[in-house]
């Protein structure tokens, strides 16, 4: 049960959630805490995931004919352009390998009145910004890359990870619930950015889009920087690899599950607007689709959260990540070759529904399974990888689809 005093500073725990018997100081909890995170997270999650997921709607504009940002000959360089959106994404997770670290060495310590947590935080959002600011003066792919892609991916990660890092740490018999709710702004983020990044494309062009995004930003994501809840472990934890539980079989299997499931868990988002055009929809609706997807996807991630604190996380998660193999191999494969409009919406909707489980219950997974003072290794070191090297297979997949 959470603690209402806030008289105490520190709460020590004979049993930590590591497992160890070690004694552990931590910072109480208060509701106003609980509330905080929960409120901070979700809107992180809104912000980053959410732009990761409507990149797709980029995607589809700058591979169209109809662009205006780029040299003609780049609208058959989707790959490339993907990879833009790809490694945005990947550095999100990806930049944990220094972001994580650094959180360590600068826990506790203060700057300017401001927690060495809120620099970094501020820090990514104003990297974010600039990522789009400078994106809006691309005339080359790779300008885009340097800066929606590297920029945008680095700043990202530096909000992201010490914002949800020390969520689960605030929750105990609640946690899959929590980070349920946190999570499901990856469906809202979606669902609002999409449609809006679409009629901006269409009303104003792209640069002025990625400059209004690199405001609205600023605007939206500082106020969450500036308030970071401090991890409640009062001790540094440990910033190099923990070879101990590198090699443990749990973590090596757990590490290859992750491993396949980032490397195809975000193409569906990215190249939804493209397939859907190539299969006959306007790029309007295709974004609708899209939006369709991600409010699925916030319902459920809710109710996957809730599902596993009452069934089993482990197993929830497990089912999750096979209802949305199940759809991905039989619903969008036969979307693609029969070219079934309808299929191919029942695709978008299931894996609205179980595309995300994995995202929802993966965090409480580690922490269950290595124990709460190892969760920013772990869940860092598994989401390290990314869907890159799919993306080439889903360009040639669009192409041959566009023929046919």
């Amino acid at each position: 049960m959470a603690s209402t005093s806030n008289d105490i500073a520190l709460r020590r725990l004979s049993q930590p959630d590591d497992g160890s018997s070690a004694a552990v100081e931590l910072r109480p909890v208060t509701r106003q805490k609980q509330i905080l995170v929960l409120n901070s997270g979700f809107l992180t999650i809104c912000i980053v995931v959410g732009f990761n997921q409507a990149y797709g709607v980029f995607q589809g504009y700058y591979t169209s004919k109809s662009q205006t940002i780029l040299p003609p000959s780049a609208s058959s360089s989707g790959a490339l352009l993907a990879f833009v959106g790809t490694l945005g994404s990947g550095l999100t997770w990806g930049g944990s390998i220094f972001v994580n670290p650094l959180l360590s060495r600068v826990e506790g310590k203060t700057f300017l009145h401001l927690s060495g947590r809120k620099w970094i935080t501020i820090t990514g959002v104003l990297l974010m910004s600039t990522g789009f600011l400078l994106a809006s003066f691309a005339t080359q792919i790779y300008h885009l890359l340097l800066t929606q892609g590297l920029l945008y991916g680095l700043g990202s990660s530096m909000l992201y990870f010490p914002i949800l890092s020390t969520a689960p740490e605030y929750f105990t018999s609640h946690r899959g619930s929590a980070l349920g709710f946190i999570l499901s702004g990856t469906g809202v983020g979606g669902l609002i950015l999409s449609p809006t990044i679409q009629a901006l494309l269409t009303h104003l062009g792209p640069r002025s889009t990625l400059r209004l995004l690199a405001l609205l930003t600023l605007i939206l994501a500082l106020p969450i920087a500036v308030t970071a809840a401090p991890s409640r472990f009062v001790q540094r934890r440990q910033t190099h690899i923990d070879i101990s539980t590198a090699l443990t079989p749990s973590f090596l299997f757990s590490a290859a599950a992750a491993f396949l499931s980032a490397s195809g868990n975000l193409l569906p988002a990215i190249f939804l607007p493209q397939f859907s055009v190539a299969i006959g929809y306007t790029s309007s609706f295709a974004a609708i689709l899209l939006a369709l997807s991600n409010a699925v996807s916030c319902c459920s991630q809710t109710l996957v959260g809730f599902l596993g604190d009452r069934v089993g996380r482990q197993n929830t998660l497990l089912l999750m990540i096979v209802l949305s193999t199940i759809g991905t191999l039989g619903l969008w494969m036969s979307a693609v070759i029969g070219g079934e409009k309808r299929v191919w919406i029942v695709f978008v909707v299931l894996y609205g529904v179980a595309g995300g489980g994995f995202n929802a219950l993966f965090p409480t997974m580690v922490g269950e399974v290595f124990g709460m003072r190892s969760l920013r290794f772990c869940d860092g070191s598994k989401k390290n990888c990314g869907g890159e090297e799919w993306d080439w297979v889903m360009e040639w997949s669009v192409r041959i689809l566009e023929e046919t």
